[in-house]
């Protein structure tokens, strides 16, 4: 919160963005909403801000999972991030695009996706159009709800955030399976 209030706020947003995509585990939603509750006229600035350098920093998570990831795979197996890993690298042989997506905005670790995307060498374009979605479509939705609804917003975003996350993911899974049973190609 204190933070959220100093002058130099924007670049440390941005640090936040950056880091939390790639390796850091503080997630930028909680400056963006106290820096959106606090001037609602930047709100979408902040927004826009969070997103480019959230997805610059999945672009970075990409790199360590494509050109480091044999020095990172010990250290990795040992964290609590490797189940995590482990899931990532299995709903991208199935769903791809849409993994990066579902990662980008849920309170999946956003990051363990990155470097996996990287691992496994997903197309490029791909990961960034899903990131800039996903990204976007959960810092605006954040910057938004805060310029709109107040204090008495953050408070119920703070305690549904991941509710909100979690159905975020149950919906895109049983859109994908109904997609499947469909047997559209």
């Amino acid at each position: 919160m204190a933070w959220s209030r100093h002058r130099h706020a924007p670049w440390y947003l941005g640090a936040v963005s950056f880091t939390e995509s790639s390796f850091f585990p503080l997630p930028p939603d909680v400056m963006l909403a106290p820096m959106s509750l606090a001037n609602p006229a930047k709100a979408w600035r902040f927004a826009l801000l969070t997103t480019l350098a959230s997805v610059a920093g999945g672009l970075f998570g990409y790199a360590i999972g494509y050109f480091a990831f044999d020095l990172i795979e010990p250290w990795l197996s040992e964290s609590r991030y490797w189940a995590a890993y482990q899931t990532s690298e299995a709903w991208f042989k199935k769903w791809g695009f849409w993994a990066i997506f579902v990662a980008g905005f849920s309170p999946i670790p956003y990051k363990v996706f990155t470097i996996a995307a990287g691992a496994l060498s997903m197309a490029l374009l791909p990961f960034v159009l899903a990131s800039i979605i996903g990204r976007g479509l959960r810092f605006f939705l954040v910057a938004g709800l805060m310029k709109w609804g107040g204090a008495r917003m953050e408070a119920l975003l703070h305690r549904y955030v991941d509710r909100l996350g979690w159905a975020t993911v149950a919906l895109v899974v049983i859109g994908a399976l109904l997609y499947q049973q469909t047997g559209a190609p």
